[in-house]
């Protein structure tokens, strides 16, 4: 008798347990619908900044910005300052390369400017964060996804049934990118090219960025940087600064910049998802931005630094399962989203600049001086790579390591075109 009694408790105490447990979460989902609603209209502004390209900056008190309305974060202590020492082994990139002749490989200008800057900054104490406003708030039934990917489905050989490559060859999805793995990576970095490409439809987007990547690939965990155009994001089709994660391959989780808590930001000078300022163009000085995300050692955050000087914030271990001990893969290049990626009539949506890869006049997206960082904490051009495109009729790839002072890696294209119909 006093066994049955003792069988009966422990269940009451497991089903009491999932109940609690249910409980936690859907309170955690419910703060989490909770901020974005309240989020993506106007968060409690310290000062705002009305940018002449209108936007809105909203000087937000840096202890009450929308990464602590995540579950995992909410007693979660800022760091303001990176831990790390990073050395660069210059020699690293030049190794075994012929030196260039006659070519000035450091003819791009870094840009570090955004629009808002023109009309006001942010006080120490608070980060800047861009409004969104109006029409584009999303309804009640998209609010869930909005700032969130795709989630990427990926095509199947029919006679094997298996995945024809890792995180690539993906539905709606089209990538031109150099990509290195083979180690466990702490960091990369790279100079990006600016351009503002052609989107064709409200519901596509273009992006250049560093991407560092880990687990299965039905689930796999990125963060990356760089710049986007991306009307469903942010309304219209300037070319902006992004930050983005996802701990599941954009299923459930992640976002672009601060749409949804996750991403912690320090710097009160960078609004993620503003204008970059100014842009390339064909006939004038060409700008590029330089990007580097990296692992803090000492508290495992991945910290975004940009410009070489400005740490703009970073992700918390806490928000991912592999990458939060190291990545398994860097992308550096261009990726385009569209429904009609793969089909025919195909989009006419430009990766880079929009035209195909030149690594002649440089007039297409490109990515210099990229590096890895590994255990031993130094950043060096990566031993291997391979360059890969998903549809080379619409967006190529175009890798230079020879004759060159720096391997360098050119992507872009234009979409639809008589190669791609």
């Amino acid at each position: 008798m006093e066994f049955r009694w003792m069988v009966v408790i422990y269940f009451l105490q497991i089903s009491l347990s999932i109940v609690s447990s249910n409980m936690v979460v859907n309170v955690s989902l419910s703060k989490q619908e909770s901020f974005r609603k309240t989020n993506l209209q106007k968060l409690h502004a310290v000062t705002s900044i009305q940018s002449e390209d209108g936007d809105i900056i909203d000087c937000v008190n840096i202890y009450k910005q929308p990464a602590f309305d995540h579950p995992t974060l909410m007693d979660h202590k800022i760091q303001l300052y990176p831990s790390n020492a990073i050395k660069t082994d210059a020699a690293s990139s030049t190794k075994g390369k012929k030196m260039s002749v006659g070519r000035n490989v450091d003819s791009s200008r870094t840009v570090m400017t955004q629009l808002w800057q023109r009309s006001g900054s942010c006080p120490k104490g608070t980060i800047p964060i861009r409004r969104i406003q109006g029409n584009h708030v999303p309804n009640k039934d998209k609010i869930n996804g909005y700032g969130r990917k795709k989630p990427t489905v990926l095509h199947y050989d029919e006679k094997s049934n298996e995945s024809k490559m890792l995180y690539l060859q993906q539905i709606n999805h089209s990538l031109a990118i150099l990509h290195t793995e083979g180690y466990a990576y702490l960091g990369a970095k790279g100079d990006i090219k600016v351009w503002n490409p052609s989107v064709e439809s409200d519901d596509e987007y273009s992006t250049s960025r560093v991407a560092l990547k880990s687990g299965p690939y039905y689930d796999y965990e990125s963060m990356e940087s760089g710049w986007a155009v991306n009307p469903s994001v942010y309304g219209d089709r300037q070319t902006r600064l992004f930050v983005y994660w996802t701990a599941d391959a954009s299923k459930e989780t992640g976002c672009f910049d601060l749409t949804c808590p996750g991403f912690v930001q320090i710097s009160n000078e960078i609004a993620l998802g503003a204008a970059i300022y100014p842009i390339s163009n064909p006939t004038g000085l060409p700008y590029q931005i330089t990007i580097y995300i990296h692992k803090d050692s000492a508290t495992n955050n991945w910290w975004v630094q940009y410009g070489e000087r400005i740490n703009i914030g970073y992700w918390p271990p806490k928000l991912f399962s592999a990458l939060s001990h190291h990545a398994e893969t860097v992308q550096w290049g261009g990726e385009v989203y569209s429904s009609r990626v793969g089909t025919h009539p195909h989009t006419g949506t430009g990766m880079g600049s929009g035209h195909f890869a030149d690594y002649v006049s440089g007039d297409s997206g490109y990515v210099k001086r990229m590096r890895v960082l590994e255990n031993n904490l130094i950043l060096r051009f990566p031993q291997w790579v391979f360059s890969y495109t998903d549809e080379y009729d619409c967006y190529d790839t175009y890798y230079i390591s020879d004759y060159v002072q720096d391997p360098e890696f050119y992507y872009g294209g234009p979409g639809r075109n008589p190669r791609c119909p």
